[in-house]
């Protein structure tokens, strides 16, 4: 549910990269919050200082990933008590550049598992234990969430279908096991499976393999495989909304036309759909069929 401006008056937003901060900057300010902004060195686009600049109820700070104290401080010293992350912060940035402080380093020490999930989730009791409640993400982004059903004018065709079908077992099996949340299918086999390089990078990698496979082919041989690609993307089975929300949007679609991709699946509801309608409209014209099936039950 969103946060009205009467319950909170101070927003902190801890930025990664891409438009997600943005975002949800705008709907925090269309909300009437003021917004202080973490913005991460390694991440957050340069614009950030261009929005503050030009709005008065922003302030940006800028700190490095592993700055956990700096975190701290900045947000206790503005009065932040809920705060939000928004934005992807490379899984490999995570476990390669980061050069964490005192306390970040004592709470890596402390982890059985070093995966995101763990990771982020001790960070927000850190916050926590400090007066700082992590929010949902999409506490002010509700209307982007993806409704279920078909969102393009071409919907999956009955092999496309196949591959989702199958493709939602494999996805939300390893998504279970924190690998990443996207594999890409071709007539029920799985190519390619996310981990640290991303969604659009495995895509990528999807299609090179594909072309990788029939590079050899005779002018007359079936290629049909090759561009055929079904993208599939979901929540992890217990997805904790604070942090690394599935996102699809036109750059997504873009990456997949690259790849030879002609079908997208997301998770109604769980999916933040970005410039919903300039995504469909290239879908669209790309001839992609994009779907959002309803989750499991829980």
């Amino acid at each position: 549910m969103p946060y009205s401006k009467r319950r909170m008056q101070n927003l902190g937003l801890i930025a990664g990269n891409g438009r997600f901060p943005f975002l949800l900057l705008d709907a925090a300010r269309a909300h009437g919050l003021n917004v202080v902004v973490a913005a991460i060195k390694e991440e957050t686009s340069p614009e950030m200082n261009d929005r503050a600049a030009a709005d008065p109820n922003i302030a940006v700070h800028w700190l490095s990933l592993g700055e956990l104290s700096k975190l701290i401080e900045t947000f206790q010293h503005a009065g932040v008590t809920r705060a939000v992350m928004a934005g992807q912060v490379k899984h490999k940035q995570i476990f390669s550049s980061i050069r964490p402080d005192w306390r970040l380093a004592k709470l890596l020490l402390n982890l059985r598992t070093r995966n995101t999930d763990m990771l982020l989730s001790a960070v927000a009791k850190v916050l926590e234990d400090e007066g700082i409640h992590l929010i949902s993400s999409t506490s002010f982004l509700e209307p982007m969430l993806a409704p279920a059903g078909v969102l393009t004018s071409r919907a999956p065709d009955e092999a496309e279908r196949a591959d989702i079908d199958y493709g939602l077992t494999v996805a939300r099996g390893i998504a279970g096991f924190d690998l990443g949340q996207t594999v890409i299918i071709a007539a029920g086999a799985c190519v390619a499976v996310e981990a640290m390089e991303g969604t659009d990078a495995a895509i990528l990698r999807a299609g090179d393999l594909m072309r990788t496979l029939h590079a050899d082919d005779s002018p007359d041989a079936d290629t049909t495989l090759a561009r055929r690609l079904t993208v599939i993307k979901v929540a992890k089975p217990n997805q904790d909304l604070r942090f690394d929300v599935p996102v699809a949007g036109l750059p997504t679609i873009e990456t997949m036309r690259r790849a030879g991709a002609t079908c997208l699946c997301v998770e109604g509801g769980r999916t933040l759909l970005f410039d919903r309608e300039a995504m469909i409209a290239a879908a669209d014209a790309a001839g992609i069929a994009v779907i959002a099936k309803e989750p499991p039950s829980r």
